[in-house]
């Protein structure tokens, strides 16, 4: 029999959209396999979320490649130079060491005044399993997986009978995440709400999006996440890198113009889809919108 929960609960929903007394929201967006596009995705909830008026402390788990980490400083580093006023989170980056023990504690170190402080915490996390990752799946509130539109990536989370394309089993991704939502629960902590996200989708009806589309869907019910739609494959995602931009900063800049490229109908399209993304998370308003 199997251990794996059911369908998602909607009760589990309802209660992360619901703040926590006296403390930060926790988004941990998490993957086993890299170049899911989880710093991008990190990258730009911060951004909406800060434009909302929130107040978001970000982590940086995969320190040692850094590219969550690069992205801010590079944010940093093009508002200096241009005289922008860009909202940047309060950012920690934390180095593995391969001691468990003094991991936690560096963890718990950069996780514990950001929760105090902040409305939300954006956690980053290797594209491996390591235990600076697991450590981190049991402290979300919200688990969001990036997932390339490919059944390369969706190998992580199950395994697909390739003639029927029947789930086998459940596999390493799941597995790891129901673990963490055991201790989760032993620590006596509210349910997790995860969300795998399909990144990188084709504009194209593809027979490989419809069946992905399917299993995905049936994989939901199976092992207990919810489904949303996330970022397309686009250039422009690239390019903003450098500059520590997102797609919500194409607006207007503090001296009236555009704060990077031109805009042009496929980013507006874009950044409708990060909006529709931040939306899907369900995530509780910000401290200062609860206040009477």
């Amino acid at each position: 029999m199997s251990t794996f929960q059911p369908a998602p609960n909607p009760s589990i929903v309802q209660t992360q959209a619901e703040r926590a007394p006296g403390r930060a929201h926790v988004l941990v967006i998490g993957n086993e396999k890299g170049g899911s596009g989880k710093s991008t995705t990190a990258m730009h909830i911060a951004v909406s979320l800060m434009g909302d008026g929130g107040k978001v402390a970000t982590i940086d788990l995969d320190a040692r490649q850094g590219t969550f980490t690069r992205y801010i400083e590079n944010r940093e580093a093009y508002a200096k130079r241009k005289g922008l006023d860009l909202a940047l989170p309060l950012h920690a980056a934390v180095m593995a060491s391969g001691d468990p023990a003094d991991e936690k504690a560096r963890f718990e170190a950069a996780l514990e005044p950001a929760v105090t402080t902040a409305d939300f915490v954006i956690v980053d996390t290797p594209g491996s399993d390591t235990h600076l990752s697991r450590l981190a799946h049991t402290w979300a509130d919200t688990l969001l997986t990036p997932l390339n539109d490919s059944f390369i990536d969706l190998d992580l989370l199950a395994r697909i009978d390739p003639e029927t394309l029947k789930i086998v089993r459940p596999s390493v991704y799941a597995e790891a995440v129901w673990k963490q939502r055991q201790v989760r629960a032993v620590q006596g902590a509210r349910p997790v709400d995860w969300i795998v996200m399909r990144n990188r989708l084709s504009s194209l009806a593809a027979r490989n999006k419809r069946d992905m589309g399917t299993v995905i869907e049936a994989l939901a019910k199976r092992i207990g996440f919810r489904t949303a739609r996330g970022l397309s494959e686009r250039v422009i995602y690239r390019e903003l890198f450098l500059n520590g931009l997102t797609l919500l900063d194409l607006k207007r800049g503090a001296s009236g113009g555009n704060t990077g490229p031109s805009m042009t109908m496929s980013h507006v399209a874009a950044r409708q889809e990060v909006r529709d993304l931040v939306a899907a998370l369900n995530l509780p308003p910000p401290l200062s919108a609860e206040a009477p």
